[in-house]
C-alpha cells in the first residue's frame, strides 16, 4: 500500500524522533521542509522543487526508511510504525510550511548517543552543529553543501 505524503511523514516523524518529545519531533519535521526548501545543492536536485516526498524517500537518508541496515533486518521502519493524533498534528504542521526556530535552516541531524555533538556532520564538512534539541544535533549548511 503506497502512503499519502502526510502518513509518510507521520510515520517518518514517529519512527525518527517519537521519543524526543513534541519539540524533537518538529526539529525532525523541519529538516524534512528545509531540505525542501534549500534552493541550491543536493537536496534542491532531489525535492525537484519542493517536493518533500522525494526527501523523505531519498536513499540512503533515514535509517527509518530502510527495512535492512548492514544486511539485518531494521525492525524500527516506517512500515512498522502506528502514528498517533500527535505524529498527524506535526505532519501537518510541517507539510503548512512551519519549521522550528530551533534548528534554523538545518539539512541534517544526527542523533550522537552521546552528551557531545559532533562539530560537523555528515562527514565530510558540509553541515556544521546548529543546535541540540533533545538528543539529536542538527546542523546547518557549509559552503561545502552548494558543491553537493
Amino acid at each position: 500500500m503506497a502512503y499519502t505524503d502526510r502518513e509518510l511523514l507521520a510515520r517518518l516523524i514517529q519512527c525518527e524522533a517519537g521519543g524526543e518529545g513534541e519539540d524533537g519531533m518538529r526539529a525532525v519535521a523541519s529538516v524534512i521542509v528545509n531540505r525542501a526548501r534549500v534552493p541550491y545543492g543536493e537536496f534542491f536536485r532531489v525535492s525537484q522543487g519542493g517536493d518533500v516526498r522525494s526527501i523523505m524517500e531519498q536513499q540512503g537518508q533515514f535509517v527509518c526508511m530502510r527495512d535492512s541496515v548492514n544486511g539485518r533486518y531494521n525492525p524500527q521502519n516506517v512500515w512498522n510504525m502506528d502514528p498517533e493524533d500527535i505524529h498527524y498534528e506535526i505532519a501537518d504542521w510541517a507539510l503548512a510550511g512551519n519549521t522550528l526556530n530551533a534548528v534554523g535552516e538545518s539539512l541534517f541531524f544526527l542523533n550522537p548517543y552521546s552528551e557531545e555533538c559532533p562539530t560537523y556532520f555528515p562527514p565530510g564538512g558540509i553541515g556544521v552543529l546548529f543546535n541540540r534539541v533533545n538528543n539529536h544535533c542538527f546542523y546547518t549548511p557549509t559552503q561545502k553543501y552548494a558543491t553537493t
